[in-house]
């Protein structure tokens, strides 16, 4: 095994957006190699999780490519919940290369990998008033400018799967099921 410092970020990235890639940029910078989990993985058209891993796998991977981003120092990985905190480190290891350094605000996965004895520090964020997945599915369902928020190569993926008509779809649906 070499002796590349790597990190791992997590996160649902429903749809991957400009502070994401802000992000793993900047964590680019302290680590040699980046694990990138696409977290929730299991979860898909639903309001909050409305894409699927693997057209979440391709937004991430192309706006990672317009950005020009040497795609040998990520790796993208599907992570599933498994709802049991105990055992949820041990899961993530045994789903991903070896990393060093965790890279979350969330204060459970903080928590978690603290008492494993990992390296656990804070990623920066950027514009999290505007840049956040909840304020791209928010402008989408109200027909407002969410392209700013994203990339263009994920404007596309959108297009190729409908996801702002999914999103919507998704969000009838579950109003009238209240």
């Amino acid at each position: 095994m070499d002796n590349k410092v790597r990190g791992i970020l997590i996160g649902r990235m429903q749809p991957i957006h400009k502070g994401h890639i802000q992000v793993i940029k900047k964590i680019l910078e302290e680590v040699d190699e980046i694990i990138i989990g696409i977290g929730s993985a299991q979860l898909s058209h639903e309001l909050k999780d409305p894409f699927t891993a693997g057209e979440r796998i391709v937004m991430v991977t192309q706006a990672l490519a317009e950005e020009n981003i040497d795609p040998g120092r990520y790796y993208i990985i599907p992570m599933e919940d498994i709802n049991f905190n105990a055992i949820w480190t041990a899961h993530v290891k045994m789903m991903t290369p070896p990393f060093n350094i965790v890279y979350s605000g969330n204060p459970l996965v903080k928590q978690l990998f603290a008492e494993e004895g990992y390296e656990v520090r804070n990623p920066p964020l950027y514009d999290r008033l505007h840049l956040s997945g909840s304020e791209v599915r928010r402008r989408m369902l109200e027909d407002e400018d969410w392209q700013e928020l994203v990339a263009d190569s994920t404007i596309e993926v959108m297009d190729e799967i409908n996801g702002v008509l999914r999103l919507k779809n998704l969000s009838v649906k579950e109003i009238s099921d209240l």
